[in-house]
């Protein structure tokens, strides 16, 4: 499902549309959690009639600051995310420009996307210092946060979570999480 990109149209800044349904996130290994987001996207976007956006960053923030190791390189996230059908993919370079800008100026930007929604992981943060969240971000577009998505035994799917497994030597339990279609029915 996930070898090669397809994707119609790929920018490494916002380009101007007439309206469509963002999501928005580092992405990194593009895991089940992730999936759920980014189809959902599509999905909205499809009822409504407007083209579907995923806004992402490259590197993931964590790994910027030195904080994760990088679950998969930009062609493979790319990859998977072209897999779940999105009109158009944004890769903002993550550098010093982008970190310093506030996130009143991030918002500008995506604007120019003219987002009938936006949705995103409660958890997610923008702008220099992180100053940016989601209430933040609700303020000024019509946002729709996504319930984190379980394993089977419970636990939230993550980065963070498959780093762990990874680190542990788990890599049948990570890969279960970063598979497409995860059937939380199986799920480690």
């Amino acid at each position: 499902m996930f070898d090669q990109p397809d994707l119609t149209h790929f920018h490494r800044d916002v380009p101007t549309l007439g309206a469509s349904v963002v999501t928005l996130g580092a992405f990194d290994g593009v895991h089940s959690g992730h999936q759920t987001l980014i189809s959902g996207t599509v999905k909205r976007a499809r009822a409504l009639g407007v083209p579907s956006v995923v806004c992402t960053f490259d590197p993931p923030p964590k790994v910027f600051f030195g904080r994760a190791t990088q679950l998969c390189p930009l062609a493979a996230k790319l990859a998977r995310i072209s897999a779940l059908g999105p009109d158009h993919v944004v890769v903002f370079s993550f550098d010093e420009a982008l970190r310093a800008l506030s996130p009143a100026a991030f918002m500008a930007r995506l604007a120019l996307l003219a987002p009938r929604e936006i949705r995103v992981g409660g958890d997610f943060r923008f702008g220099a210092k992180q100053e940016g969240d989601v209430s933040l971000l609700a303020r000024r577009f019509d946002v729709h946060v996504q319930p984190p998505v379980r394993c089977a035994a419970g636990e939230v799917v993550s980065s963070t979570r498959i780093r762990g497994l990874l680190e542990q030597g788990l890599t049948a339990a990570a890969a279960t999480l970063l598979r497409p279609g995860l059937n939380p029915e199986t799920s480690a």
